[in-house]
């Protein structure tokens, strides 16, 4: 009778532990915000805190992310009340990307992508199998208007790439902190420009005979409306071009695929960046002569893109327009915004399978 007694017992605890747990999924499934790991919502660490009050700057300011292949670094910058510019907070080393300098062309080159990446609430993923990621929203515009293709393209935890920017899971950790507190605090999306190396004429140089010079020229005129007014540039995309701080005139649109309309960029832009790049400021009546370009293949030697007919479009003369607050919105959300979806992390060995995060 005691041995019944003591098994009916165990047989009745098994059975109150498969309740228990049923209970917790049926739970987990009716609210979406039930997880059993709150990584995501980790306070920021004292020493972060610490270091924002050093740099005067807020934890839930807006930010800006730069991200440069060939040094290996990702760059976090936050807006200041004080000067209300964006400055730098810290430098991180990425992990691992992979690929070599140059866009993303399609879907399985391993490319890490190169260009200017709007990231909104809806792109980040506080559950990723990378530990913490956000997804860049690859394809975007100028991508869609050259046929590029591309899933899964994120910054991630893990230290592993396929396509993708892996940082160690402390940084991410901390990027995606900043980035959660400046959503909360009301910033709609923030920028990614990720650039193949430093936006430098010698680096340029050094790369003149690249089949991406002309992509890469392209990008360095946003960097450098960035660094001229250390606020991230409004983005558009025309004739199959990234164009930057562009004011369209009479109501004209951007449409990646067509020409370009009427437009103007402020003059106080205009100047600073003139200023940066050490040139004279001429005040902009006309674009002329400003090629599309138009991607081919790049086999058999070709280059990715090359011009296509020139153009000269009529420009109304600019005038000083301030620079938005950042608080409103620093970057243009596109309208059918690419929502989160990740990739199954690639494992390696019988103990990754079981414990990868």
């Amino acid at each position: 009778m005691t041995l019944f007694r003591s098994v009916l017992a165990q047989y009745s605890a098994r059975l109150r532990l498969a309740a228990g747990l049923s209970l917790l999924v049926v739970l987990a499934a009716c609210n979406p915000n039930f997880d059993f790991d709150e990584r995501h919502t980790k306070p920021l660490s004292n020493a972060t805190k610490t270091r924002l009050e050093t740099l005067k700057m807020d934890a839930d300011s807006p930010m800006v992310v730069r991200i440069f292949k060939e040094d290996a670094e990702l760059e976090v910058w936050k807006w200041r009340k004080t000067d209300r510019k964006y400055a730098l907070y810290k430098t991180y080393d990425i992990c691992a990307w992979s690929g070599e300098l140059g866009p993303k062309i399609r879907e399985g080159d391993r490319q890490a992508p190169e260009g200017f990446y709007t990231i909104l609430p809806s792109l980040m993923n506080p559950k990723s199998n990378y530990y913490l990621a956000f997804n860049l929203g690859f394809p975007n515009e100028f991508d869609r208007a050259h046929k590029r293709t591309g899933t899964y393209l994120m910054v991630h935890g893990s230290c592993s790439s396929a396509g993708c920017y892996a940082m160690e899971d402390e940084h991410i950790e901390e990027i995606y902190q900043l980035g959660r507190e400046s959503f909360n605090a009301g910033q709609k999306s923030f920028q990614v420009q990720a650039f193949p190396f430093r936006m430098t004429n010698a680096n340029l140089a050094r790369y003149s005979t690249s089949p991406h010079i002309d992509f890469w020229r392209m990008l360095k005129l946003g960097s450098d409306h960035f660094e001229a007014t250390k606020q991230p540039p409004k983005v558009n995309v025309c004739n199959k071009r990234y164009v930057f701080n562009a004011e369209a005139a009479d109501g004209g649109k951007f449409i990646p695929d067509e020409a370009c309309p009427p437009y103007a960029v402020p003059e106080a832009i205009g100047k600073a960046v003139a200023r940066y790049r050490g040139e004279p400021y001429v005040p902009q009546t006309q674009i002329s002569s400003i090629p599309a370009m138009q991607s081919v293949r790049r086999d058999a030697g070709a280059a990715e893109t090359a011009p296509a007919a020139q153009s000269t479009i009529a420009i109304p003369a600019t005038v000083a327009i301030p620079v938005a607050e950042p608080a409103a919105d620093v970057a243009t959300a596109e309208q059918a915004a690419p929502q989160w979806v990740e990739p199954k992390p690639e494992r390696k060995g019988l103990f990754k399978k079981l414990f990868r995060r």
